[in-house]
């Protein structure tokens, strides 16, 4: 319609101005309507791509304010509908009178029923158009003051009802798909009990800064990320990832904002500020994913933007037509029902409000899409290549063994080992430095990714890595025997003298052969990159069901792994690690496991996973898929009416009042066809 396609009146996109009405856009403290979060990009994008940038579109009074949500009345108390219902009203009832011979009465309440549904749309047609912007708005004031002209008031007045109406509905479709995101941020208190020197006490949570130390009580919710220092509990995280079962939680244990506390009580150091974590930040995300365009988003913009003034032209040259025939009082007439019959209201809103309720659906299940692109890309993917470590696995590996040579102690290995692993984030180093909680640091320590680290304890040189980059030597046979029963072997090495090995193993997470099998019943490949050893990765891949292993993988080979799986089938990489982060970015949709995920393995990813539960992926395959499918199936509705409208209109089959009547109910159908895509999905789908 018309905010939706060309910006709204008054230079916020996509916002309606109605009195008593308020609305807020949501954004995380530090970003404003002109920066990188704009309040709503997924509108903004259309109107640009419809009608071009609008210079006009400012910040708006309250940017940077902090998120609020927006209210959203029922339909029967939402001030917006008021227009459409008086001229509803007034319309009905000049029908009645009209039916009864009451002419002059009549033509009143059908100019009342005019003005009322165009106040909806005439200012803010004239408005834009003093800028230089075309919309569909301006092809109704033309085909209503045409049928004026004509004689035809009653006819005016049914388009203004229908196209107020339409568009009313438009603005509530959009702020429904919205509502489950921005439902979001309600998880997040107002206040908080902060633990100070002098006691406790009772702060906004926008004061909150890194480092404070907060109370959380039975049943109160965690305001902000946070790391347990003192007290055990469960708790609740479904609203935040959609895994409904709860979770223990101890000293040292990382806590999301949003998620309820169970019955114990804990203290928690921040680890984020008030307005900006972890679920702020999904917010901030998902709000700006339409701003990056999907194939079909970019496809229904390139036919709505040249349309508009095709549409007017097309109309001029009807109405010429009947000058040349003599007989311009009805091509001038049948102009304007072409007018209408061809303007792109449905097709300048079939993909955004899919987009919005697909991905605002998938963010309350714990699956953050970042982009509109990413979402329609996901719904391809034929093949998903996994990472194992942390990934297919629980990424939480323990020793399980410990093999010296020569006269070196097990205390001793560890000792060295741990040392030299301390810096590293890899999970394999937090098991051998777990072992040995008090080992201080190497000095001179150098990674070779995807091979090992090497440093000096002492005055001694130590490498510790995997078997490919140090020869275990005499203890090879040592080696292969772990690597069998999927335990991972790590060298250590001494002055150049392999010193023994550390057996480390990472569990399979127990729904990953589910995961697996779920994938293959959609048709989905699935492959397993690891830079583990051969043996210990086909062992936990026969577990996990996968027969695609492709082992010993640096990151550059990971990389070139998912580029030439990428050249015949779209493919998905699943990751964690920094060592995934070029697969990630390299992929046709890259996915980061974003719970215990690293950074680098984030900012890569187009898609992250608030959950642990492998299980979201397929489910998250099905919704994309699904979104897809409706987004083709509006685009084609959208296309059919302007194709099949258009003759029937030039031939005067259908007048202007039959004509707005069937393009009103298809945009309806679409703007509900749409919002089927944000359907919450049933508990098995994505609450596993």
């Amino acid at each position: 319609m018309t905010e939706h396609c060309c910006g709204s009146d008054d230079g916020r996109p996509g916002t309606r101005a109605v009195p008593g009405l308020t609305t807020r856009s949501v954004r995380p403290a530090g970003h404003d309507c002109c920066g990188a979060a704009p309040p709503r990009p997924e509108v903004e994008g259309t109107a640009d791509a419809c009608c071009g940038p609008d210079p006009e579109a400012g910040c708006g009074p309250e940017a940077g304010s902090g998120p609020e949500p927006e209210v959203r009345p029922p339909w029967w108390r939402d001030p917006a509908l008021a227009p459409s219902a008086l001229s509803g009203v007034f319309l009905a009832a000049g029908l009645g009178l009209e039916w009864s011979g009451a002419s002059l009465p009549a033509l009143v309440a059908h100019g009342m029923a005019l003005l009322a549904g165009a106040w909806t749309f005439v200012p803010g047609a004239v408005r834009r158009l003093m800028r230089g912007r075309l919309g569909v708005g301006l092809l109704m004031t033309i085909a209503a003051a045409g049928a004026v002209l004509l004689g035809h008031v009653g006819e005016a007045a049914a388009l203004a009802f229908l196209f107020s109406l339409a568009e009313t509905l438009e603005d509530r479709a959009m702020d429904r798909a919205r509502e489950g995101l921005r439902a979001l941020l309600s998880l997040i208190p107002e206040t908080a009990r902060v633990s100070r020197l002098s006691g406790d006490v009772t702060v906004p949570v926008a004061g909150i800064r890194t480092l404070d130390l907060l109370r959380v009580g039975a049943g109160e919710r965690v305001v902000t990320d946070g790391v347990v220092v003192e007290g055990r509990s469960s708790i609740d995280t479904s609203a935040v990832t959609g895994e409904a079962i709860p979770v223990a939680v101890g000293p040292g244990d990382a806590v999301p904002a949003g998620v309820v506390n169970g019955p114990g009580s804990l203290l928690v150091e921040a680890t984020a500020d008030g307005r900006d974590n972890s679920l702020t930040r999904i917010v901030a995300l998902v709000e700006q994913a339409h701003a990056r365009k999907g194939e079909r988003a970019r496809l229904a913009d390139r036919i709505a933007r040249p349309l508009v003034p095709a549409v007017l032209v097309a109309a001029a040259l009807v109405a010429a037509f009947g000058l040349i025939t003599g007989d311009p009082w009805t091509w001038v007439e049948r102009s304007l029902v072409v007018l209408v019959a061809a303007s792109p209201c449905a097709l300048a809103i079939a993909v955004p409000v899919t987009v919005i309720s697909a991905i605002g659906s998938a963010s309350r299940f714990g699956v953050v899409i970042r982009s509109g692109a990413a979402f329609e890309r996901f719904g391809t993917v034929r093949t998903v290549a996994f990472d194992k470590t942390g990934t297919l696995t629980e990424g939480r590996p323990a020793v399980v063994d410990v093999r010296t040579a020569g006269s070196g102690t097990r205390d001793e290995l560890l000792a060295l080992a741990a040392a030299v692993e301390s810096g590293s984030a890899h999970p394999l180093a937090s098991a051998i430095t777990a072992e040995v909680p008090g080992a201080g640091p190497a000095a001179d320590v150098v990674e070779d990714a995807g091979n090992g680290l090497t440093g000096r304890v002492g005055e001694r040189t130590v490498r510790v890595g995997s078997p490919r980059w140090i020869d275990p030597g005499h203890l090879r046979d040592d080696a292969d025997h772990l690597a069998a029963a999927g335990v991972t072997a790590v060298v250590v090495e001494v002055d150049g003298q392999v010193a023994g090995l550390v057996g480390v193993r990472d569990e399979l997470r127990p729904e990953a052969a589910a995961t697996v099998r779920m994938l293959r019943d959609q048709g989905v490949d699935v492959v397993m990159l690891t830079g583990d050893t051969a043996p210990t990765a086909h062992a936990l891949a026969a577990e996990a069901g996968i027969r695609d292993v492709r082992a010993e993988q640096r990151p550059a080979d990971k990389a070139n792994a998912v580029t030439a799986l990428a050249a015949t089938r779209p493919v998905a990489m699943v990751g964690d690690g920094i060592n995934d982060a070029p697969a990630l970015a390299t992929a046709t949709v890259g996915i980061a496991m974003g719970a215990r995920g690293s950074a680098a393995a984030l900012e890569s990813a187009d898609i992250a996973f608030n959950g642990h539960d492998l299980r979201l992926l397929p489910a998250a395959l099905a919704h994309a898929r699904r979104g897809r499918r409706i987004m083709t199936a509006n685009i084609a509705l959208a296309l059919a009416i302007i194709i099949g409208l258009f003759p029937l209109a030039l031939s005067g089959a259908l007048g202007l009042a039959g004509v707005v009547l069937v393009h009103e109910v298809a945009e309806v159908v679409v703007i509900l066809n749409g919002i089927r895509a944000g359907r919450r999905p049933s508990r098995g789908t994505f609450q596993v």
